[in-house]
């Protein structure tokens, strides 16, 4: 089992010596959630809250995640970059696949690019997207990314966008390309990720849980007839801290990477990652 950890709104001192601490604990990867805007008051309900609210305020100073990572792939050389996870219908699929693609070569090939189709409806307005369409929108991006990144000549032609005989460089250093992680525990999004993804994440709060969406997205992969399963990343929000009982029992079920929570205080979050790789990662 791989571990992880996320790499919050802080400061850039901070934001290196959290991701420098935690490529020396061994962690395999940092991931950087995402918002463009966080409209002040809203009335969508986050999906993964029983108050409906996100655990972060609406002043919380959200990075871009590329641009973060960008820099943090400066300090580091070996933790994996991702995106967890890039609301991708609110943007460009061009801009993306191109910031992307330079992060996976400037990192040596460390970037997970993880999407979704986004929750808040409030905050799409505030930009002026459109929200009904977001699910079609992240379908054909996806398709449109795959092929910028691997085309010698891309050509895409889709409802939401097109592309039709252009250069595009430069291309992922990974082949190939960067692994395409979506989020989402809906149905529907369980079945996106088995049709057009290389893996899965989801925010699970019991282990219960975290087994039934396990068998669904198996049932889905199945309906694909997918050559491989997806790589399957949890991130879990139990009611008590995840012991290294708990990781085993995750492993089992078919887990491939846990992103494991630390504080958003800086000051705080260094121990909490030693304490993962004491109490947790040294034992799996």
């Amino acid at each position: 089992m791989k571990f992880a950890t996320f790499l919050y709104q802080i400061a850039g001192p901070e934001m290196v010596a959290t991701a420098r601490r935690a490529e020396e604990l061994g962690f395999e990867s940092l991931w950087i959630p995402d918002h463009i805007v966080v409209p002040v008051d809203y009335r969508s309900p986050y999906p993964y809250s029983t108050s409906g609210r996100m655990p972060a305020p609406p002043e919380t100073p959200f990075h871009d995640p590329l641009m973060a990572l960008a820099f943090v792939a400066g300090v580091t050389s070996r933790i994996r970059l991702a995106t967890g996870v890039l609301v991708l219908p609110m943007r460009n699929p061009f801009a993306v696949a191109k910031a992307a693609a330079s992060l996976d070569v400037v990192s040596g090939g460390r970037l997970i690019l993880g999407v979704g189709i986004g929750w808040l409806r409030e905050e799409f307005e505030a930009i002026g997207m459109d929200y009904e369409g977001r699910a079609r929108r992240t379908r054909e991006f996806i398709a449109l990314i795959k092929e910028l990144w691997t085309a010698p000549a891309p050509s895409y032609h889709g409802r939401m966008v097109s592309a039709d005989n252009i250069r595009f460089a430069p291309k992922p250093l990974q082949q190939p390309h960067p692994p395409i992680v979506l989020g989402g525990d809906t149905e529907p999004s369980l079945r996106r990720a088995a049709q057009v993804g290389d893996g899965w994440y989801g925010i699970m709060t019991s282990l219960d849980q975290t087994a039934d969406t396990i068998a669904r997205l198996r049932g889905h992969e199945r309906a694909a007839r997918r050559a491989r399963p997806l790589e399957v990343t949890v991130n879990p929000r139990f009611a008590e801290p995840l012991d290294a009982a708990q990781a085993r029992k995750l492993a089992a079920m078919g887990v491939d990477r846990v992103i494991v929570n630390v504080s958003r205080k800086p000051a705080d979050a260094l121990g909490e990652l030693q304490h993962w790789h004491d109490d947790v990662i040294a034992k799996v």
